[in-house]
């Protein structure tokens, strides 16, 4: 009979989150009662979680961005970005947005790690796209808003995911080369970059499109707005 006891991680797990508990405190009581159970040594336990913590401790930094955002926004970080926006004649939702993916890309390809919702999008992107979007049609509707800062947050989705393997040692390439030499095919790093051009170009294309049609739509708004006005004053 197969011994399911040591499945019992799972279940803490998701009890612990469906009642909204400490999410690391969860994980590692899950991790603790998961290797009692499968009859791991203590002390053995706390050497994997240590070993594995040290391993991944770059992660502790967005821990650190955190606080540091909320400094940030509360000394006018929001609102310097919404001004810089406001005095620049040509701003739009499109032009912002895609100016940040095309950084994104390009940083990227070069290795550097520039960018991230919490870093960028949540205190800066956002607030510049729905600046340009108030100086185009006054003061938005919730819907607008909301709907602007989901295009500013895939900006970020498409500048990553689509664009990671564009640098030659991405670690994503350098596991697809190991999976590939283990299975007798041998491939070159200098190839394979190259393959993710094409994905990287029909994402930007896409998102253009779908920037395009948001100012299209805001666009579509004033001119509904402008009637009524004009409208009016003529009565």
């Amino acid at each position: 009979m197969v011994d399911l006891w040591p499945l019992i991680g799972v279940v803490i797990i998701t009890v612990g989150l469906a009642f909204k508990l400490n999410t690391l405190l969860v994980i590692l009581t899950a991790g603790v009662v998961t290797g009692l159970v499968a009859h791991i040594p203590l002390f053995e336990i706390l050497s994997i979680l240590g070993e594995s913590f040290t391993k991944n401790r770059y992660m502790s930094l967005f821990i650190l961005i955190l606080p540091m955002i909320g400094i940030l926004e509360r000394y006018g970080l929001r609102q310097r970005a919404e001004t810089l926006i406001g005095s620049m004649k040509s701003a739009s939702v499109s032009r912002v947005l895609l100016t940040y993916l095309a950084l994104r890309k390009l940083t990227n390809a070069m290795g550097l790690h520039l960018g991230g919702h919490p870093s960028m999008i949540r205190p800066l992107i956002a607030p510049m796209a729905e600046a340009a979007a108030e100086k185009q049609i006054g003061e938005l509707t919730d819907n607008q808003s909301q709907r602007i800062r989901c295009l500013s947050a895939v900006s970020e989705n498409f500048g990553n995911f689509f664009s990671q393997l564009l640098f030659i040692g991405a670690g994503g390439l350098l596991l697809i080369k190991g999976v590939m030499e283990d299975n007798g095919i041998n491939v070159e790093l200098e190839q394979m970059y190259l393959w993710a051009l094409p994905t990287a170009i029909a994402s930007f294309a896409v998102f253009a499109v779908c920037c395009k049609l948001e100012d299209m739509r805001l666009a579509r708004h004033l001119a509904t707005q402008s009637v009524p006005q004009k409208e009016h004053n003529n009565a």
